[in-house]
């Protein structure tokens, strides 16, 4: 402690640590505590936690980074640390939404203590709806749509919802004004969206029943580029947390699933194909990024008849050769499931070495190589619905929620158990059961679906 070393040889040394070394070393002395509390060491954290690459001095006003990670932090932990007396329960009265939810708002990085957890979704009238949940009611809806609205998705950063209806056409919202901010008719129906932000801008990636892969921009849905990748429809599109690569996989089971330079897509040259390369694995049901290895994505590979399922993990990089950039798949670890496990619906990823998913009425947590890390049985019955994100993992059995969370810097016990809510509702609704869940840092939102009465008579 006699050597005094330079402030960037400390920075630097500093820039490894995770938050509980960072605040250590900040209690050392007063040279430390000043190295450890810059911007730069604390805007490097939020980037490894948060997708905040587009927040900017103006999001943070006053406040410096270290306050707005431990606020965000804070934000996190109220669910972590909820208990089920600490719930309020609101329920929307005589709506009953038909498509998946999406939030609108609530998972935005910011400052303010009282934002609202904005969902939305679509009325059996054919209306999009927003839905404050803290309040338990419907602040907006659109007009009565003419045909049904089949898909949607949100940009939350934006307060933007996008729909594509029956008729195949894509509108863009605002969930403020009563018309759409733009419309346009797609010549193919459309299986999936995605909606990003990225330095260059809001964009909006569509995959197609021609297996053709449209970008566009938001919120005015001008075309930007038009790709075939498949000779099948596409079913899913995923963006990577930092925006660099697109998966795209087709409906036929045969067909390799590919990935694309995003770059590629949003900044076309004439005359030469986007950047890609088929990752080599057939039979793809689910894909997933690693939220912290943020060129990592694992595929859940089953056969036809459902009785084999295999994890597979690549890391995607770019190369020149010759003058051209190409696109290299790396396959780092690869496994089996064992016969005996019930076949897996779900999937999710946490540090870019561990994989959770269900079996039956059991959450797993295995490594990427095929190591049984944790084992979970919070579940009397099959697991029926689940959501994982880089905070949080939900899972629901019949009218029960179980709430798990990552351990900070992916630390033993790497997920932890916090909370079981079982029919905590059912003074509010009878005759239903939990068809899809979803969260943020201030709310758990539930979409209950009735139960046909059973009849007795023959």
């Amino acid at each position: 402690m006699e050597i005094r070393l330079p402030d960037l040889a400390l920075k630097r040394i500093f820039s490894f640590l995770d938050l509980f070394g960072l605040l250590q070393v900040s209690q050392v002395n007063k040279h430390w505590n000043r190295i450890a509390d810059s911007d730069y060491l604390w805007r490097s954290l939020s980037l490894q936690r948060w997708d905040c690459s587009n927040f900017t001095y103006q999001h943070l006003g006053t406040h410096t980074w270290k306050q707005f990670f431990l606020h965000q932090r804070r934000k996190e932990l109220r669910l972590a640390l909820a208990q089920p007396r600490n719930f309020i329960y609101k329920v929307t009265k005589n709506i009953a939404f038909e498509t998946q939810l999406a939030y609108l708002s609530g998972n935005s990085l910011t400052m303010d203590e009282q934002e609202k957890s904005i969902i939305c979704s679509v009325s059996p009238k054919q209306e999009l709806c927003a839905w404050d949940v803290q309040e338990g009611t419907i602040i907006w809806s659109s007009p009565v749509q003419e045909f049904h609205l089949s898909n949607l998705v949100t940009l939350p950063q934006m307060h933007l919802a996008v729909t594509m209806d029956r008729k195949k056409t894509i509108k863009v919202w605002n969930c403020q004004d009563r018309d759409a901010l733009a419309v346009l008719p797609m010549p193919e129906p459309c299986y999936c969206m995605e909606a990003y932000l990225t330095k260059d801008g809001p964009f909006l990636m569509v995959g197609d029943a021609a297996g053709d892969i449209y970008t566009f921009t938001l919120p005015g849905l001008r075309d930007v580029s038009k790709v075939t990748a498949f000779q099948y429809g596409i079913v899913l599109l995923h963006c990577s947390p930092d925006k660099k690569w697109v998966f795209a996989c087709g409906t036929y089971s045969r067909t390799l699933p590919q990935v694309f330079l995003t770059e590629s897509l949003l900044r076309p040259s004439e005359g030469s194909a986007p950047l890609s390369t088929f990752l080599p694995h057939k039979l793809c049901a689910s894909a997933c990024w690693a939220p912290k290895v943020k060129n990592r994505i694992t595929l859940m590979s089953q056969s036809s008849t459902g009785k084999k399922t295999e994890f597979i993990t690549f890391d995607l990089t770019t190369k020149k050769t010759g003058g051209q950039t190409v696109i290299q798949a790396h396959e780092v670890a690869s496994f089996q499931v064992a016969a005996h496990l019930k076949c897996p619906i779900w999937m999710g990823a946490s540090d870019g070495y561990m994989i959770v998913f269900t079996s039956g009425p059991y959450l797993l947590l295995f490594s990427i190589t095929g190591f049984l890390l944790q084992r979970f049985e919070d579940h009397q019955a099959a697991i029926n619905n689940f959501w994982v994100d880089p905070c949080y993992v939900l899972t629901t059995s019949e009218n029960s929620v179980h709430v798990y969370v990552w351990e900070e810097g992916g630390r033993h016990p790497y997920l932890r158990s916090c909370c079981h809510l079982e029919n905590t509702w059912h003074d509010h609704t009878t005759d239903s059961c939990i068809s899809s869940v979803m969260c943020d840092n201030a709310s758990i939102v539930l979409r209950l679906r009735k139960v046909p009465a059973w009849d007795p008579t023959p």
